[in-house]
């Protein structure tokens, strides 16, 4: 899955969504949908002005993230498995 860091780069930064806007031109609803990573087409232009304004790259503004299948049985070796077996850890 292709994630959106711009809410990560923006609080790093401290800079307001609303300054975005302003010096980017691009709408507030289009920068919320990135900034709360609700996109699901990214437009070019608007990868490009924020990549401008950001001084990065597009890889470090989108990020790809491996999800674990849905179907796949968890590990069952892993820190929680305590709890889950009612052992304290």
């Amino acid at each position: 899955m292709i994630t959106c860091r711009l809410s990560t780069i923006l609080g790093t930064r401290r800079i307001k969504v609303a300054d975005v806007c302003r010096a980017t031109g691009i709408a507030r609803a289009t920068l919320d949908r990135y900034y709360y990573d609700r996109v699901n087409s990214f437009d070019r232009g608007v990868l490009e002005k924020l990549c401008k304004f950001l001084q990065v790259q597009p890889g470090e503004l989108l990020m790809m993230v491996d999800q674990q299948d849905l179907f796949e049985p968890w590990d069952i070796r892993g820190p929680a498995t305590g709890l889950l077996l009612g052992k304290k850890t």
